[in-house]
Formats: C-alpha cells, sequence, structure tokens
C-alpha cells in the first residue's frame, strides 16, 4: 500500500503536504549568485515552494531588489543573509496540512511597512494548522496607505490569493476588527476601498480581533 506519492515536486501522504528533500539537496548545494542570472534561478526555484515559507516576499526583498533595471550587481551582507535564510526555510519547511471541507477556513493576515502576509488554515481541535503562506511586498503608492488602510489591503490579498479555496465556504479572519470594521462603514470612501468593500461581499466570512502574532499557528 502506497503511504507517500511525489508529485510536481511535493511529497503527500494522509499527514500532509511537503517539500521533495531530493529537489532541495540540490537547492542546498547552490554556491551564492555571481551575477542576475544566477539570482533569477535560485528565485525561481526557491518561489516553486514559497507556500511553506512565512514571509517570503520579506526575506527575498534583497535579492529581488538585484533584479531591478540598471541595479548595480553588489550581493553584499544583506544579500547573502536573504540567501542563506531562504535555503535554512526550505530545509526546515513544515508539513502543510490538506484542507478539509467540512471544516471553516481561517486566515491570519498581518501588515507592516512594506510588506503584507497572510496564513490560510484550519483548526485541528484548538490549533491552527497552516495550509498555505502568501506574502508580497507594497509598491511605492501602497506603502503611503494609512495603516488601516493596509489592514484592509492584506485581506483583500489574502482572498484574492487563496480565492479558489475560500469561495462557497465559511471563512474566519483574524486581523484587527475595529480597522476593517471602520472602513467598511465609512461614507466617504476612497473609490480604491469601494472596490475592496464590493470584492468582500463576495466571500462568507466573519471578522474577529487579533489576540496574538497573527501569523503564528497556536
Amino acid at each position: 500500500m502506497v503511504t507517500e506519492r511525489t508529485i510536481l515536486g511535493h511529497k503527500i501522504s494522509k499527514n500532509g503536504i511537503k517539500v521533495d528533500r531530493a529537489k532541495i539537496e540540490v537547492i542546498e548545494k547552490l554556491p551564492p549568485p555571481t551575477n542576475v542570472k544566477s539570482i533569477r534561478s535560485f528565485l525561481g526555484h526557491a518561489g516553486f515552494y514559497r507556500r511553506f515559507i512565512k514571509d517570503f516576499s520579506k526575506i527575498s526583498k534583497p535579492l529581488c531588489n538585484l533584479l531591478q533595471q540598471n541595479q548595480p550587481f553588489m550581493f553584499d551582507e544583506k544579500c547573502l543573509s536573504a540567501f542563506e535564510e531562504l535555503k535554512e526555510k526550505l530545509t526546515s519547511a513544515p508539513i502543510v496540512v490538506p484542507r478539509d471541507w467540512s471544516s471553516p477556513f481561517e486566515l491570519m493576515c498581518d501588515a507592516s511597512d512594506y510588506e503584507i502576509g497572510a496564513a490560510l488554515g484550519q483548526r485541528r481541535g484548538k490549533l491552527f494548522h497552516v495550509i498555505y503562506y502568501a506574502s508580497r511586498t507594497l509598491n511605492d503608492a501602497q506603502i503611503n496607505y494609512a495603516t488601516t488602510e493596509k489592514e484592509f489591503l492584506v485581506v483583500v490579498f489574502a482572498f484574492d490569493e487563496f480565492r479558489s479555496y475560500l469561495i462557497g465556504t465559511k471563512v474566519i479572519v483574524q486581523t484587527d476588527h475595529s480597522a476593517i470594521k471602520y472602513l467598511v462603514t465609512k461614507k466617504d470612501a476612497k473609490p480604491r476601498l469601494i472596490r475592496w468593500i464590493l470584492l468582500m461581499q463576495e466571500f462568507n466570512l466573519e471578522v474577529r480581533d487579533r489576540k496574538c502574532n497573527p501569523l503564528s499557528p497556536t
């Protein structure tokens, strides 16, 4: 009886989904990049498993900066640290649980000055188990958003990123309740906020106050 299978670079068993060690060992042996081409190649390999890595966008930012047009290639200590941290995260990547369609999904959302991140998961008893991590850096305009707008933006990002999981099912959102409630009831909302509000109306969601570090499973 087959208890574990390898499909598209992932090991799948009754316990959940994890990275394929054979693929990770190749990444582990990679030397530090020496040019833009090797940076792009490394990020492509690491990005394939970004669902397992919390704050992937934040960690990889120094490397991504080297891909910008007319950016001098200076692989400094920040870049080396990001390179090594991503490799370490891959080798210690968690097992993510398979989805259970009979249980509600839960979103843990977090917004910082330069990045937004979310974790999709479900409760097994009282414990939150991650199914998927997602994150991205903010663009220049979004960096200037008010804190409450960033709190709403990350929720919109999460629903867009995990739409195929969340449409038509119950979703519990762990975030700053007062911020979202304020924006939803704001009568003179900006056009982009109105678009976000309309998008949220597609989903069956319940917003709960965030009690702890939003991306740390309990």
